[in-house]
């Protein structure tokens, strides 16, 4: 079992395939499992497909501190440079999504391109929703009861294309988190405020986001002050996306690394370019 030691912590990764290098990184309490299906599919591809488990997760160690976004982006760089990778492409899920906007803004210059999967939002979980502090007390309850038959019966319910067996997985790895993640992690995800930078951000970028997603209106919301953006949403999928329809978000993401940012503004600048070659 691959391990790096990256800025004092022992991560778990491992990759496959070569070609341009891809990073995966998983989202709040999940690991590098949730990439099983799409990062072999991009080996097959013709890339060199990577996937990491952040300190206090999935295979990893876990460290005394160090869970906050700038942290986990830090040990991201880290581990790019680890392994040899003067630039690379970034693929975040959810928490991994928060991560990728601290690496636009920070480490721009390391990114060839930037796909953000269901990000959280960048200005904070909104904590101020009525009943939120019942529900995430209960959350942390059923955590320290280790009540896997409950979390893993509400998972499904909450997944508009549950399958049974990754999601068992999911809720394994995330009973298995430190409490450093659990809690400090969860902190700062509350308390982000990156929105006024995200047009800082000019690495070509995609979003996917889920119709059936509770983070929707959180994306859209975050989606046009991306500097260079465009945006996927998928219908009848939920948060964990690229594992209820990988076969879509592979296609999705696919086209985005063959053709990049396409809008209505860079289709009108591509005609211009043509108008005045003629």
């Amino acid at each position: 079992m691959p391990h790096a030691t990256i800025n004092g912590a022992s991560l778990y990764y491992a990759e496959q395939g070569s070609g341009p290098a891809i990073l995966f990184h998983h989202g709040y309490t999940g690991s590098h499992d949730s990439w099983d299906v799409v990062a072999p599919a991009f080996a097959a591809k013709g890339y060199r497909t990577i996937v990491m488990d952040c300190r206090g997760a999935g295979d990893s160690e876990h460290t005394a501190s160090g869970y906050t976004i700038e942290q986990y982006a830090d040990d991201v760089i880290g581990m790019a440079d680890h392994l040899g990778l003067g630039t690379f492409i970034y693929v975040g899920h959810s928490m991994g999504g928060v991560i990728g906007m601290e690496l636009g803004i920070r480490y721009g210059n390391r990114l060839e391109k930037l796909v953000l999967v269901a990000p959280a939002p960048a200005d904070g979980i909104d904590t101020s929703v009525p009943g939120f502090a019942a529900q995430r007390e209960r959350g942390l309850a059923l955590r320290r009861a280790k009540d896997r038959e409950t979390l893993l019966r509400e998972r499904i319910a909450t997944t508009a294309r549950p399958d049974a067996q990754s999601i068992a997985a999911a809720v394994d790895r995330a009973l298995s988190v430190s409490d450093g993640h659990y809690n400090d992690s969860w902190d700062a995800l509350v308390e982000s405020r990156r929105g006024d930078l995200l047009g800082s951000i000019q690495v070509p970028t995609l979003m996917v986001a889920g119709a059936a997603d509770g983070l929707l209106l959180a994306n859209l919301h975050d989606y046009p002050r991306l500097g260079n953006a465009t945006i996927h949403v998928l219908s009848r999928i939920s948060h964990g996306i690229h594992q209820e329809d990988p076969d879509a978000f592979i296609a999705v993401l696919g086209d985005f690394l063959d053709h990049g940012v396409v809008t209505q503004s860079t289709l009108v600048r591509r005609y211009r370019e043509l108008a005045t070659t003629r």
